[in-house]
């Protein structure tokens, strides 16, 4: 078989990093091996390296395999942009809104797109460890699946089952996750992984001998709750991160940067490295919400960036940002927190919403033209030297663009990035008195010596370097590390060459 799927009981149920932990495993023992996740529903995407779009975990998953990721490796993405609809991309591409029952109708559609995906990777790689959705016991999503048991069947691969102890009533959510199930895809699952356990094992050891004997399949292995793993997000804001779990020696913080938690947040992972830094106060600030003084708010990226204007008005951000800029404080937009700092955001053809144009917050003397071209590169080059304060030494950085809309005006005549290739357009706006900066580059603080030269420009003189980059390789390695003391990862194997499931 080439093929091995995970499927949790629970949203968050950890199947994101078993998929990564496999693909480390399996990558070190010199196999060929590729994430895949046929749907994937998510704010937070990356840029592939064939111009595309898909969900950031499986870019992370890719960088577990040691590979550029790519549009087959999740050919259908899902990012909402309101309650019932959402923008939906085949193969990396956008091809338009849909409401929830559109989508469902379109379905058989993107089951194509999916297998011919599935099909090219199975043929190029040794093993394809595919990420479900939610949970397959979604009686209402049933119906033309191809997230989670639908896909399974479709190409005849077995099925590893993960629960969340930490959630509690594991043996209820593995044991009614799998009597929902049909026959055929009861037969499919290979066995269960039981995850984030704290506390002695052998306590836990009653419970799973009743459950191999209750369902006839194994408890392939319990993996220990890993306190501080830093790793992107799928979606779901990681509240607990940016809570600063920092030491007692690192809680003297010098530089305080707060975030507008917008309805409609995208791409997140941005500021995980600010909220690992030991020198940085870290916020996101949610509705309704206050906080005591800043040195710097950064505006998101957003999904729904006129209606998300709108919510930071509604929540009396405007009033908020003018005050901070008064007391000496610094403000940086990226992508949609870009856009809503210029004069005004234009949306003739309702890219994202009902047609019209909304007033911004007319700090950086430009405005958008929302378009239904969207753009997807990735980026490098430097800092410009309004940010990198050392002088003439020029700071490199790197990033990626996920947007529609152009943005022109005078303060892009100041840009705040500056690109390294023949051809390539500087990014970015700031005004006269460097004091309001905004860019498209998502990523732009993920590296270190750039990280460093934001953190100058909004106050901080520090030698501490946080590359998240790093830190990437160094938590993939010890999330593999964790595994292999866990699961017979050899024994898994040798069961995927005989095609045996129970």
């Amino acid at each position: 078989m080439t093929t091995l799927m995970v499927q949790g009981t629970t949203s968050d149920a950890g199947k994101s990093t078993l998929v990564a932990a496999l693909c480390r495993c399996l990558k070190r023992r010199g196999l060929s091996v590729v994430p895949f996740k046929p749907q994937n529903m998510a704010l937070n995407s990356a840029v592939t390296v064939d111009g595309g779009e898909i969900g950031r975990a499986q870019a992370l998953q890719a960088q577990a395999c040691g590979l550029e990721p790519t549009t087959d490796m999740n050919p259908v993405l899902l990012k909402p942009s309101t309650d019932i609809g959402a923008q939906v991309i085949i193969h990396g591409r956008a091809i338009g809104n849909m409401t929830a029952q559109d989508y469902h109708g379109y379905k058989q559609t993107a089951k194509e797109a999916v297998l011919a995906s599935h099909k090219r990777l199975s043929e190029a790689f040794d093993l394809v460890i595919v990420e479900g959705a939610g949970s397959p016991a979604e009686i209402n999503l049933r119906e033309n699946d191809i997230a989670n048991m639908g896909f399974a069947e479709a190409v005849d691969c077995p099925v590893i089952l993960i629960a969340d102890i930490d959630r509690g009533g594991v043996f209820a959510h593995v044991v009614g996750t799998l009597a929902l199930l049909s026959e055929s895809e009861q037969k499919r699952v290979m066995g269960f992984v039981i995850n984030r356990f704290r506390g002695d094992i052998a306590l836990l050891q009653p419970g799973l001998d009743w459950l191999e004997n209750y369902t006839k399949k194994d408890v392939l292995g319990v993996l220990p709750f890993l306190q501080s793993l830093h790793l992107d997000a799928e979606d779901a804001i990681p509240v607990k991160r940016y809570q600063q779990e920092k030491s007692d020696a690192q809680a003297h913080t010098q530089l305080k940067v707060v975030v507008p938690r917008l309805p409609r947040m995208s791409n997140h992972t941005d500021f995980d490295s600010l909220a690992l830094h030991p020198d940085v106060d870290f916020q996101i600030i949610g509705a309704n919400q206050t906080y005591s003084g800043a040195d710097l708010i950064i505006l998101p990226g957003s999904k729904s960036v006129r209606s998300d204007l709108a919510w930071l008005r509604e929540q009396g951000w405007e009033e908020r940002i003018m005050r901070h800029l008064r007391y000496g404080g610094k403000v940086l937009g990226i992508c949609g927190g870009f856009q809503m700092l210029g004069n005004m955001i234009h949306d003739p053809n309702g890219i994202e919403g009902e047609a019209g144009s909304s007033e911004g917050l007319q700090l950086l003397n430009c405005e958008t033209t929302l378009t239904s071209e969207k753009a997807l590169e990735n980026r490098t080059g430097f800092l410009s030297k309004e940010i990198s304060t050392n002088g003439d030494t020029q700071i490199a950085s790197a990033g990626y663009e996920i947007h529609v809309g152009v943005t022109h005006g005078e303060d892009t005549q100041r840009p705040v990035m500056l690109p390294n290739t023949d051809g390539a357009e500087p990014d970015g706006a700031m005004n006269q008195e460097a004091s309001i900066a905004g860019t498209y580059w998502h990523g732009l603080l993920d590296q270190g010596d750039a990280l460093n030269g934001w953190l100058r420009w909004a106050g901080l003189v520090t030698s501490k370097v946080i590359d998240f980059n790093n830190i990437r390789e160094e938590q993939l390695d010890r999330l593999a590390d964790s595994l292999e003391s866990s699961i017979d990862i050899d024994a898994l194997i040798d069961r995927l060459k005989t095609g045996a499931r129970t």
